[in-house]
This record gives C-alpha cells, sequence and structure tokens, in this order.
C-alpha cells in the first residue's frame, strides 16, 4: 500500500459510505463556489440597474436566493464536519473553518447588507455588499478545490 502524502487526511479504507460523502460535500461546495462567482460577477453588481422598483426586487431576490442556498449550506456544512470526524486533520480542519467563515461572513456582513437594501437601494450599502462578498467568493472558491483535493 502506497503511502499517503501527510498533506492529505488518512481515510484508510474508503467505505462505499465515505465515497457517498466525500461527493455530497463536493456536489454543494462546488455548487456554492458556482453560485458564488455568478452573484459577485453578474448578479450583485446589476443590481445598481433596478430602479425605482428595488425593494421589492431585493425581497424577492432575498426569498429565492434563500431557497437555493440555505439546502446547500447547510449540506455543505453537515458534511465538512462529519468529514472532520472521520478524518481529523490539516485540510479538512481548514476545510471545516472556511465553512464556519462563510457563515459568519453570511450573518454579520451579507444579511445585513441586503436587510438594509430591501428598505431602499442605497449605493454604499451596495457597494459595501459586492466588495465584501469578495471574501466569500475566494472562500468557496478555495472549498472547492479542497472538496476535489478530498475526493482525488
Amino acid at each position: 500500500m502506497a503511502a499517503v502524502p501527510p498533506t492529505r487526511p488518512a481515510w484508510g479504507r474508503q467505505t462505499a459510505s465515505v465515497q457517498a460523502l466525500l461527493l455530497i460535500h463536493a456536489a454543494a461546495t462546488v455548487a456554492m463556489a458556482g453560485i458564488a462567482w455568478f452573484v459577485q460577477v453578474v448578479h450583485y453588481p446589476l443590481f445598481a440597474l433596478v430602479g425605482d422598483e428595488f425593494a421589492a426586487y431585493e425581497a424577492r431576490h432575498a426569498e429565492r436566493t434563500t431557497l437555493v442556498v440555505a439546502p446547500l449550506m447547510t449540506i455543505e456544512a453537515l458534511a465538512a464536519v462529519l468529514i472532520v470526524i472521520r478524518a481529523p486533520g490539516v485540510l479538512t480542519a481548514v476545510g471545516l473553518a472556511l465553512v464556519a467563515l462563510l457563515w459568519l461572513a453570511t450573518a454579520v456582513v451579507q444579511v445585513p447588507c441586503h436587510r438594509r437594501l430591501a428598505q431602499e437601494f442605497d449605493a454604499g450599502v451596495h457597494r459595501r455588499l459586492v466588495a465584501t462578498n469578495w471574501l466569500r467568493t475566494v472562500a468557496w472558491t478555495a472549498r472547492a478545490g479542497l472538496a476535489f483535493w478530498l475526493l482525488h
């Protein structure tokens, strides 16, 4: 049996359940990375063009986006916790720390920006939303790379 590189978790024999966990984790993480890039490059910048109906638009945006991202974020977080339990190590810990960072940034920065924008469009809040979302976009991109590494 070949030695496992020290930067990679020692999974031992990968059972079907471990493989399924890794696939579910990767699917949720990669989906969120794709959503993050779309939102960062296309969706959020276009907020400034909505016009007079922005508050209504923002309210619907928040409702519909939550329907898509809440299940994915929850699945991703649960899978990350289970992976750390199954294979504690530096990479799995970093992955879980990134999940915590993503949830914290969402709750502390992004959600308050959206709540403020749901009242009326504010160019300063909009700029903050777009600028601070880069952290989440980069974090989800890093997590997607990590998820692929764990699948390897």
